[in-house]
């Protein structure tokens, strides 16, 4: 039998952030999975979390803890696979530090993903935008930082992580004003900036607390802004824009949302999928066809260039007077 903790432990805190270099996102995301995976175990086998062993995290373990998540936490099967996807790759890890573990590795490795249903990506249309954008209030500092982080994150199509993750240098303010991302995967790139946008930005450094976080958006407590805190903020200005634009109280509103409604808009203006992709930091197109699906103009360009099949037009023969007088009745 091995000890669970110690191999754990290592994985977490030296493994993932310096062998792998995983973003201090993803090494949180992986912790998450584990805390819920070491509690489900211990309360299963009535055991105490640090006397666990890697024996005892089996497949019909692993099945059950995956259940659990999505019968009990009410998580989706994305959520599922999320969890999936960290014990595979702690599995990975054993393998090659504790060969005892082979045949159980292999077995977790054999633990099959579940499909996902690809629906269509939620939007906002440019009216719905720039009502959630002039929804701060300009008269007071934290509506001055909301208003450059709403329009940053719809202008750069940021993931929420890239948003609070970004640094005062990460900033360029010379004409034409650039945001220098770190994004997923550790990809690097660098977006030019409306000129609202750059404003909206240089008016929040103007009054943006000094000696505090490096970090480019604070808190009200002079840290960093953390995930939470800017869907908190999105929220809140989304029930006011909605008092403009109602449509808004009837779609969904996330940080996510936004990169979308980015994308949509980039596409119908450029029709260059390429470019979107670039933009967003996508590593592959793959990611970026979801908004072609979404987009109808695409598909009427694509029946207007189409004749149609063998198909006639017919002709047109006025109803028979007494069918029409008996139906009628």
């Amino acid at each position: 039998m091995t000890q669970l903790a110690p191999h754990l432990t290592t994985f977490l805190r030296e493994h993932l952030p310096h062998e792998r270099r995983a973003s201090v996102h993803t090494c949180d995301a992986y912790s998450y999975s584990f805390q819920l995976l070491v509690v489900f175990a211990a309360q299963r086998l009535g055991k105490r979390p640090c006397l666990l062993q890697i024996e005892d995290v089996d497949v019909p373990m692993i099945l059950a803890f995956l259940e659990h998540v999505e019968q009990v936490r009410g998580n989706k099967a994305r959520s599922r696979n999320a969890r999936l996807a960290a014990v595979k790759s702690f599995f990975r890890y054993l393998e090659h530090r504790v060969p005892a573990v082979l045949d159980q590795a292999l077995r977790v490795h054999a633990i099959p993903m579940k499909k996902i249903d690809e629906a269509l990506v939620a939007s906002l249309s440019h009216a719905e935008v720039q009502a959630l954008l002039d929804a701060p209030n300009r008269r007071t500092s934290s509506g001055i930082r909301n208003r450059a982080m709403l329009h940053l994150a719809f202008a750069g199509g940021l993931r929420v992580s890239e948003l609070v993750g970004l640094d005062l240098g990460q900033f360029d303010g010379r004409t034409p004003a650039s945001i220098h991302i770190i994004g997923k995967g550790r990809r690097e790139r660098v977006l030019p900036l409306w000129q609202e946008t750059a404003a909206a930005i240089r008016a929040w450094i103007a009054i943006r607390p000094k000696n505090c976080d490096t970090a480019l958006f604070l808190n009200n407590a002079g840290r960093a802004m953390t995930r939470s805190g800017f869907e908190y903020i999105l929220a809140k200005h989304a029930v006011v824009a909605a008092k403009v634009v109602p449509s808004l109280a009837t779609k969904p509103i996330s940080p996510h949302v936004l990169r979308h409604s980015c994308a949509m808009h980039m596409l119908r203006a450029t029709r260059d999928i390429r470019k979107v992709a670039l933009w967003l930091g996508h590593a592959t197109l793959q990611s970026t066809e979801i908004y072609l699906r979404a987009d109808p103009v695409e598909k009427l360009e694509m029946l207007d260039a189409l004749a149609p099949l063998g198909i006639k037009p017919g002709k047109f023969r006025p109803p028979d007077k007494l069918i029409a007088m008996l139906t009628a009745r």
